[in-house]
């Protein structure tokens, strides 16, 4: 991903850097997820979910509300960082929700998750979900369109996007 830091909205002089970005994603233990329900208003919640390093992985029941925005619509935002103004780093990350199946996927999946959580979030795992002698969860993964850094002290804003990558309006 190329690095831009955009002047406009900053009094840093040097761009967040790549691995201090991934390290904040790594580390946090909630993020607020954001979809768009079936009549375009919006849906904020936090969640629990795992950074592998180029992509953030979470899961939802199907009859969850999110579950239900991502059946319609699975362009999603996932934030996460400090609610400080002079201190820390927060990031947006915003991307495509895509399924992922397969048992030894989620299975590794499941293993990230008990490594970062440990047996709070303890999912079993068949070819299609996680916990499905249970209701069932999916699992999805969002590789990013976009990420941004704001860093606090000194304030700056970094832009991240897979290299050759525009979207209209951005």
């Amino acid at each position: 991903m190329k690095a831009k830091l955009d002047s406009r909205f900053s009094q840093a002089t040097e761009p967040v850097s790549r691995a201090e970005v991934s390290d904040a994603l790594t580390r946090a233990e909630l993020y607020w997820f954001t979809s768009v329900r079936k009549d375009g208003r919006p849906h904020v919640t936090p969640m629990v979910g795992v950074w592998m390093g180029e992509f953030f992985v979470f899961c939802t029941g199907p009859t969850e509300q999110k579950g239900l925005n991502l059946a319609n619509n699975n362009n999603i935002a996932v934030t996460t960082g400090t609610n400080t103004w002079k201190a820390g780093l927060d990031i947006v990350l915003e991307g495509t929700a895509l399924r992922v199946t397969g048992r030894a996927e989620l299975c590794a999946l499941a293993d990230a998750y008990r490594a970062k959580y440990g047996q709070d979030w303890d999912f079993e795992n068949d070819d299609e979900v996680f916990n499905p002698q249970q209701q069932g969860a999916h699992v999805f993964r969002v590789v990013p369109d976009k990420i941004i850094a704001f860093a606090k002290s000194p304030h700056g804003q970094t832009t991240f996007r897979p290299v050759g990558a525009k979207r209209p309006g951005d």
